[in-house]
């Protein structure tokens, strides 16, 4: 049942991205920024914690989970640090996953030869 729900809702949060890709005239540079946007939004008000409870994977894995862990980076920081956990909460919660992503492909760079179209 966990893969169902993690499917559905992460199907779900494309879903909404490939509509506005497909039905509007913003950019997908834009699209990208307004689902971060969408994540801190609601990850400060505390409604995407109930979602990745309910679906796990399937909300934190989509750009949306990112704004949301940017979100309760800063809650945690501005709790522990004070005011200035404001500027460095969002950055040490989510510095693992930028990590990983340069280091992935980077290592992908190094494998495959990329093609610039």
């Amino acid at each position: 049942m966990e893969y169902l729900k993690a499917f559905f809702v992460g199907g779900i949060i494309c879903f909404l991205g490939q509509l506005l890709i497909d039905r509007t005239k913003l950019t997908p540079a834009r699209i990208l920024i307004g689902m971060v946007v969408a994540g801190v939004i609601l990850g400060a008000l505390g409604i995407y914690d109930r979602i990745l409870r309910f679906a796990g994977a399937g909300a934190s894995v989509p750009i949306i989970g990112f704004g949301s862990l940017l979100a309760r980076g800063v809650k945690t920081a501005v709790n522990t640090r004070g005011f200035l956990g404001i500027f460095t909460g969002g950055l040490g919660a989510t510095a693992g996953g930028v990590a990983a992503a340069v280091f992935f492909a980077q290592l992908i760079s190094l494998i495959f030869d990329p093609k610039d179209k």
